[in-house]
């Protein structure tokens, strides 16, 4: 699943012509970054969090579904207007969200890194919602849950990363570049919830 083969992936459209420009200069961009204190080292550290996690995808991806389909209030938004849960919609999600692991670890933060956490952000809001995917579901992911999803999806990497013998040092550090990057993530996501002028 590495990101070089990703456009194998259904609905994974990273560095396409459809991926529309997200309203961001480069400086706001850099701006971002120095505001979460993400540095070079912390992609040094996320491309060795990419290495550990690798093979531990699916590992990492059961653990994510089981906290969604264990709270319904989150799997709501994987549903049909019945209430009930669109099995080809969670598994064609679930493989770009393991792509989504790799994109965090091994993409370069750059433009096309940066014009795709928008896209992914309009996936989430009414604007883009089941349209990837053709699917007759819940039409809008409220923001809060994009915000407190850093925490669950933060802390549960962890173990993870210190699963291949790094020192606590080198774990911590792969942790933290997580971190920030997770949370200046959810920051770009947050673009289509915001009215013009306000983000």
């Amino acid at each position: 699943m590495a990101a070089e083969n990703a456009g194998f992936i259904p609905g994974y459209t990273f560095g396409e012509a459809s991926v529309p420009r997200a309203p961001l200069s480069d400086q706001d961009f850099e701006n971002l970054k120095a505001t979460v204190l993400f540095t070079e080292e912390d992609e040094r550290y996320l491309r060795m969090a990419g290495d550990v996690l690798a093979d531990q995808i699916d590992d990492v991806l059961d653990l994510w579904y089981n906290f969604v389909g264990s709270h319904p209030h989150l799997l709501h938004y994987f549903t049909n207007r019945q209430g009930e849960p669109i099995a080809e919609y969670l598994s064609r999600v679930r493989v770009r969200f393991g792509q989504w692991i790799l994109d965090t670890c091994q993409r370069p933060y750059d433009r096309a890194w940066l014009d795709y956490q928008y896209e992914i952000g309009l996936r989430h809001h009414r604007t883009k919602k089941n349209q990837i995917d053709g699917v007759d579901s819940v039409e809008h992911i409220p923001l809060r849950y994009l915000i407190a999803f850093i925490y669950p999806i933060t802390a549960t990497i962890r173990p993870f990363l210190a699963k291949k013998g790094h020192s606590e040092e080198k774990v911590e550090a792969m942790h933290q570049a997580w971190f920030k990057s997770v949370t200046m993530q959810v920051a770009l996501w947050s673009i289509p919830y915001a009215k013009e002028g306000d983000w």
